[in-house]
């Protein structure tokens, strides 16, 4: 786990311009990861960011491949295991995030850095789907086509217009997303279903007869 994330609300106003000037001496723009530094999250995939002119990759979590990635990656800031105020201050204090793994079913730091004002670049698969807007609050890329996940970021580099206005998109897309209402809509879907299913089932019964 990058961070113990509960008790704690993320939101802009946690952006911290001293860290930030430790992460980017030069005034990069501070692009970064949140989670579990594990071969399905496919953390590696950011070794093309951290090459990219005028950005600073900033890691923030811990796993078992931190040797490898630091290997990968000597220019990126690895700022270890998280939590609490330390991860709020963090999360707000990037300019952009990439979630490069395809494996999530929901995405929590993804909601995490949309909330902080953050947008957001990830595949178009699992969780992101139902969290990022497409050019509204960040970028979707086809999973593999780490060309495309370049682009998007390097886009949000050098438009700082774009990349400030989908911050704003970024946290007022996630305002109502409070945990009683997803799982509100988390019920709602199951009674939805289980009403088919008896419908179904009652269809089926009739024809049968």
């Amino acid at each position: 786990m990058a961070a113990r994330r509960r008790h704690h609300a993320l939101l802009p106003a946690h952006r911290d311009d001293a860290l930030r000037a430790r992460w980017a001496p030069r005034g990069e723009v501070v692009v970064g990861y949140v989670g579990r530094l594990a071969n399905e999250k496919r953390v590696g995939d950011l070794a093309r960011i951290a090459r990219l002119p005028g950005v600073r990759l900033v890691v923030i979590g811990e796993g078992p491949e931190l040797a490898r990635l630091r290997r990968l990656m000597p220019s990126a800031e690895f700022a270890g295991f998280l939590g609490g105020g330390e991860l709020a201050r963090a999360v707000a204090s990037l300019d952009v995030m990439v979630h490069p793994g395809e494996l999530e079913t929901f995405g929590q730091s993804v909601q995490e850095a949309l909330a902080s004002g953050v947008p957001v670049i990830a595949p178009r698969r699992g969780g992101p789907i139902d969290l990022i807007d497409h050019g509204s609050n960040g970028f979707l890329y086809e999973p593999g086509r780490l060309d495309r996940m370049e682009a998007a970021v390097a886009m949000l580099v050098e438009d700082t217009d774009l990349r400030l206005i989908q911050g704003a998109h970024a946290r007022i897309s996630v305002e109502g997303r409070t945990w009683p209402r997803v799982c509100e809509a988390l019920v709602d879907h199951y009674e939805s279903a289980i009403a088919a299913r008896a419908t179904s089932g009652t269809t089926t019964g009739t024809a049968t007869r």
